[in-house]
């Protein structure tokens, strides 16, 4: 079984940064991708960004060169540094592991960007 825990969402005002955590545990397969999905009230859940354990990334075009994914292999951790945050970044952040037909998913962080 792998579990994954996400941490680091909260309130910032537009124009701040956040960084959010995931880290996962269980039986996980050496090669893998890593990444952040989002879900804002009332829209579909989207990608935000994804990295693989060979560190490619890829991003969506809404938050590239606002934010940065990253990982430590050895910890099986991710994260998502945001910065310029936007109203629109508003959402609950999901982390997401996968590997073959496998997917994991965490329950996910609140960010809410407001003045």
């Amino acid at each position: 079984q792998v579990q994954l825990v996400e941490s680091g969402g909260g309130l910032v005002q537009p124009g701040g940064s956040l960084r959010l955590s995931c880290a996962a545990s269980g039986s996980i397969f050496i090669f893998n991708v890593m990444g952040w999905y989002r879900q804002a009230p009332g829209k579909q859940r989207e990608l935000v960004a994804l990295i693989s354990s060979t560190r490619s990334t890829n991003y969506a075009d809404s938050v590239k060169g606002r934010f940065t994914i990253s990982r430590e292999n050895p910890k099986n951790t991710v994260y998502l540094q945001m910065n310029s945050l936007k109203p629109e970044d508003t959402a609950v952040y999901y982390c997401k592991i996968a590997w073959g037909d496998m997917e994991y998913w965490g329950k996910g962080t609140l960010v809410t960007v407001s003045s």
